[in-house]
């Protein structure tokens, strides 16, 4: 479209409205808008909204999906296929509607912990969510238990359509899991044992989200710094200092237990083997003289004088040797008698 130059600047120099340079003057904008109403499209404006109508439905046709994602497709809300990555084509808007699920992101729900960037802060108590970290012990004692569910999206369409609203769905049964778990435990074990108190959250949740086809899978449950509430910390604490000094005087008295004991049976087991061998010595002994008698017994009985006088020369022989020098007197004599020498093999003079 061409303005016509000089037919302006004609009007302008009628109108004596020339700059001051006496050069021509701009169009106005009401000058241009006139111009404007004046022009019209071939095939009016029927052809610009038919073109932007099949610029819009070509381009909804034409989808990328990315590598850690997948595209599900619904045709008139109903599902009908799930994309893999990569340069996909559906029917345009409002016919077919493709949602992106992203299967290889690791999401994360938290449960009575801080939003802090810092892990030692996120893994503080945080005073806002301290009500769902608050639990009752097998032991009857309250306990702050802060924790994470990593999860991952394995099944796109039960996670979309199986249940309604998943992630809610995920927390309730993070917390009854966690509930359950803790429940069965006393406030030592969920104190020192949290990584045996998450394993079994873990088995526990994802057993019941395979139960409600959710199509999630969990990566892990961790714990956080598990402890009392604030207000009853200072008399745990002295509790705890309590029971280790009980358990302390406990391993002493068993020490002392270990070494006095054991050293006392020592010695009456050996009392008791060295009354036995005496016993045993005795009766032994006894069992010999016995038999020897009952043995002598039996040969004297078969000649009785020739074992009389056997066993008195063998007394004879064994009673004078330690007798030493030997003086007999007679009474009826008013001399010393003369020594008699009895240290011959008899033992005997004649």
């Amino acid at each position: 479209m061409n303005w016509d130059w000089e037919k302006l600047q004609q009007k302008q120099k009628q109108r004596g409205t020339g700059s001051s340079g006496g050069g021509p003057k701009p169009p106005q904008m009401d000058e241009i808008v006139e111009k404007f109403k004046g022009f019209k499209l071939p095939g009016g404006w029927l052809l610009l909204i038919l073109a932007g109508v099949v610029l819009f439905f070509g381009t909804s046709m034409v989808y990328t999906v990315d590598v850690n994602e997948v595209g599900v497709v619904q045709r008139f809300g109903k599902y009908i296929r799930t994309e893999m990555p990569g340069l996909n084509f559906k029917l345009p808007a409002g016919v077919e509607k493709v949602t992106k699920v992203k299967t290889k992101r690791v999401y994360k729900e938290e449960f009575g912990l801080s939003t802090g960037s810092s892990r030692a802060a996120r893994f503080a108590s945080n005073t806002e969510s301290i009500d769902e970290s608050l639990m009752l012990t097998g032991d009857l004692n309250v306990g702050v238990v802060p924790w994470i569910v990593q999860y991952r999206i394995k099944d796109p369409y039960r996670y979309l359509f199986r249940v309604r609203n998943v992630t809610q769905f995920l927390r309730d049964m993070s917390e009854a899991s966690m509930r359950l778990v803790v429940g069965d435990r006393s406030i030592n074990e969920v104190i020192s044992n949290r990584e045996e108190i998450a394993d079994a959250a873990q088995v526990w949740l994802q057993k019941e989200l395979n139960e409600a086809e959710t199509g999630i899978e969990i990566d892990t449950v961790e714990l956080g710094n598990t402890n009392v509430p604030v207000p009853v910390q200072d008399s745990f604490n002295k509790v705890n200092q309590a029971v280790q000094e009980k358990e302390k005087l406990i391993y002493q008295a068993m020490e002392e237990y270990n070494r006095v004991i054991p050293r006392a049976r020592g010695e009456a087991e050996q009392t008791i083997k060295s009354a036995e061998g005496y016993s045993s010595e005795r009766v032994n002994q006894a069992k010999g003289d016995a038999a020897r008698f009952i043995s002598q017994y039996e040969e004297y009985a078969k000649a009785k004088e020739v074992t009389r006088r056997r066993l008195y020369l063998e007394m004879v022989e064994l009673v004078f040797p330690e007798l030493g020098e030997l003086y007999i007197i007679d009474s009826d004599q008013k001399n010393v008698l003369p020594l008699l020498n009895l240290g011959d093999k008899w033992g005997l003079q004649k």
